[in-house]
C-alpha cells in the first residue's frame, strides 16, 4: 500500500516579548499547527525590563521541536523557515563561548533616559532623524548597547578587541543555531538600532561614534530573504531546515497584512501597539515625531514605512490579570467593557514604561483618573481597552499632520480578537477597521518571506488573493461623542506629563 505524499509547509518562528511561538503554515496560508511558550519578565528597577537570554533560546528550541513533531504527525514537511522577532531588544555575547554577558535589555526598557537627555544637548535632532529615521530615545538599541559596555566589567575592552557581538533577538537566535558561526541580521531589525543609515543601507560611522559602539560589535546586514544558515537536525529533532528569512515583528505583520503598496496601513495589537504605513521607495521624514523605518529589503532594494509606536497595549490587560487580579483571562475584558453604557469618566494612561508617539516622554508613569466609588472591574477593563484605541487615534492624528490620512485600517495581534475593541477603534478613528481571518499575521508575513525559497506561498498577487477579511467594523459614534472622549483622554495624558 502506498503511503500518502508528504505535504510541503513553511515554519515561522515568532519570538515575542512575553512568549515564543512556532507556527507551521501550508501552501494556502493556513495554520497547520503551532506551539507557544511564555517566559518570565524581569523588572530589576523602575523602568527596567529584562529577559534571560537563555529563556529566549530555550523557548525557541522547545516550540520549534513541538511544532515540527505535530507537523510530521500530520504528514507535513517543512521546507524552509523564517524568524520574526521583538525588535530593539538588545543582547551582547562573547564570540568564543556564545554566552551573553548581560540579560537582554528589552525594547520597553527606559534605563538610558538620562543618557538620551545628555546626548540631546550635543546633537541636532533633525540630523539624527535624517540619518537613522529615528528619534533619540531609550527605546532603540544604541544606548542599550553602550549601557551594557559601560556596566559590565571589562566589556568595553573586550568589545574594542573584537571579542564581543551585539545583536537583536534574530541575531542571537541565528548565532545559537549556527553555534556562533554566523553573525547576521536583516535590514528591518538594523533600522531599529539608531546605528543604521536608512539611505545608504549600512551601519553609519558617525552614529557609531555618537553612541560609542565599535563597528566590530555589529552583525552583517542582509536582505529579509537571504541565506541565514540552517536549523540543524540535531536541534530540531527531525531534519535540517534552511533558514531563509528574517524580519522584525512589525514589518513582518505589515507583509502578513499584504500592505505592499504605498498608503496601505496596518496596526498590530500585542504587548505594545505598532502602526506601520507603507511609504514605498520614499523615506518620509515626519514633523510630528513618527519614525521612518525599513519596511523590507528584497533583492537589495529597500521599501520604507512610517511608524507609530505605543509601548503598552496588551500589556495593560496582562497587568489587570497578573498584578491586580481584576480578571482571570484577557477574553473577559470584552464582556466587561460591553456591560457598561459609558466609560464612567474613567481613563487609564498605561505609561508603565513611558509614553511613545507622539509624546516620547521616557519618565511618564501610568495613572488611572476619574475613579468614583461606583467604578469597578468593568470600568478598569474598559479603560484598558479604550486606552489602546485613544493612543492609536493619537498616531493617526500625527500622520494627518504629516499630510497622510489613512481611509481604513487592517488590524492584527491578540487584542484584535476583541470585537468590542474593534468597534470602539473604528468609532474613535472614524475609519473602517478590518480584521483578517489569520490573526497571526506577524508569523504569516515571515512565512511568506521564507517561502520565497521554494515558492510555496506564491508571489505578492497570489498572497493578496489568499488574504481574507473575517470581520469589518464601520464607525457608528457621532462626532460630538468622539471629541468628548478624546478630550477626556488628553486631559488624563496631561496629568502624567506634569
Amino acid at each position: 500500500m502506498k503511503s500518502a505524499a508528504v505535504k510541503p509547509a513553511v515554519l515561522a518562528i515568532d519570538q515575542g516579548t512575553t512568549s515564543t511561538r512556532a507556527i507551521v503554515f501550508d501552501g494556502d496560508c493556513q495554520i497547520v499547527c503551532s506551539a507557544q511558550q511564555e517566559f518570565q519578565q524581569y523588572y530589576p528597577a523602575d523602568g527596567w525590563v529584562e529577559h534571560d537570554p537563555e529563556d529566549l533560546w530555550q523557548s525557541t528550541l522547545k516550540t520549534v521541536r513541538s511544532a515540527l513533531s505535530q507537523a510530521t504527525e500530520l504528514g507535513y514537511r517543512v521546507l524552509s523557515a523564517g524568524i520574526t522577532n521583538q525588535r530593539e531588544t538588545t543582547l551582547v555575547w562573547q564570540r568564543s563561548s556564545g554566552r551573553a554577558i548581560y540579560n537582554a535589555i528589552v525594547w520597553q526598557d527606559r534605563r538610558t533616559a538620562a543618557e538620551c537627555q545628555r546626548l540631546q544637548q550635543n546633537i541636532d535632532a533633525e540630523w539624527l532623524q535624517q540619518r537613522s529615521g529615528l528619534l533619540l530615545d531609550p527605546y532603540f538599541s544604541a544606548t542599550k548597547i553602550s549601557w551594557i559596555l559601560d556596566h559590565v566589567d571589562a566589556a568595553r575592552q573586550q568589545a574594542d578587541a573584537g571579542e564581543l557581538a551585539f545583536g537583536t533577538v534574530d541575531s542571537w537566535l541565528i548565532a545559537r543555531f549556527s553555534e556562533g558561526a554566523l553573525h547576521l541580521t536583516d535590514a528591518t531589525n538594523a533600522s531599529r538600532t539608531n546605528l543604521y543609515n536608512l539611505a545608504s543601507g549600512d551601519w553609519d560611522d558617525e552614529l557609531l561614534q555618537l553612541f560609542r559602539v565599535p563597528r566590530s560589535l555589529l552583525p552583517e546586514v542582509r536582505d529579509c530573504v537571504s541565506d541565514f544558515g540552517v536549523i540543524p537536525a540535531t536541534l530540531t529533532g527531525h531534519y535540517d531546515i534552511p533558514l531563509t528569512a528574517v524580519a522584525g515583528d512589525q514589518q513582518a505583520a505589515s507583509i502578513g497584512q499584504c500592505c505592499f503598496e504605498a498608503g496601505e496601513i496596518k496596526s498590530t495589537y500585542g504587548t505594545g501597539c505598532f502602526v506601520l504605513l507603507n511609504t514605498g521607495e520614499q523615506i518620509v521624514a515626519s514633523n510630528n515625531r513618527l519614525l521612518s523605518t525599513v519596511a523590507w529589503q528584497l533583492d537589495g532594494k529597500r521599501s520604507y514605512a512610517l511608524e507609530g509606536s505605543i509601548f503598552i497595549a496588551g500589556a495593560a490587560v496582562q497587568w489587570l490579570r497578573d498584578e491586580l487580579g481584576v480578571i482571570q483571562s484577557a477574553a473577559e475584558t470584552e464582556t466587561l467593557a460591553a456591560s457598561l453604557n459609558s466609560n464612567q469618566g474613567v481613563y487609564l494612561v498605561p505609561a508603565f514604561t513611558g509614553l511613545g508617539v507622539p509624546w516620547w516622554q521616557a519618565d511618564a508613569r501610568g495613572a488611572i483618573v476619574g475613579l468614583t466609588r461606583g467604578a469597578g472591574k468593568a470600568a478598569l477593563a474598559r479603560a484598558a481597552l479604550e486606552a489602546v484605541c485613544y493612543q492609536t487615534a493619537d498616531l493617526f492624528d500625527a500622520m494627518a499632520k504629516d499630510g497622510l490620512r489613512p481611509t481604513s485600517l487592517r488590524v492584527d495581534g491578540g487584542m484584535a480578537a476583541n470585537n468590542w475593541m474593534l468597534q470602539f477603534l473604528a468609532d474613535v478613528l472614524d475609519v473602517p477597521v478590518q480584521r483578517p481571518s489569520v490573526l497571526e499575521t506577524t508569523a504569516l508575513g515571515v512565512a511568506w518571506l521564507a517561502s520565497r525559497y521554494t515558492g510555496l506561498l506564491g508571489d505578492q498577487q497570489r498572497f493578496r488573493q489568499l488574504w481574507q477579511c473575517s470581520a469589518e467594523r464601520h464607525p457608528q459614534m457621532i462626532a460630538g461623542q468622539r471629541q468628548e472622549l478624546l478630550a477626556g483622554w488628553h486631559k488624563a495624558i496631561e496629568r502624567v506629563m506634569c
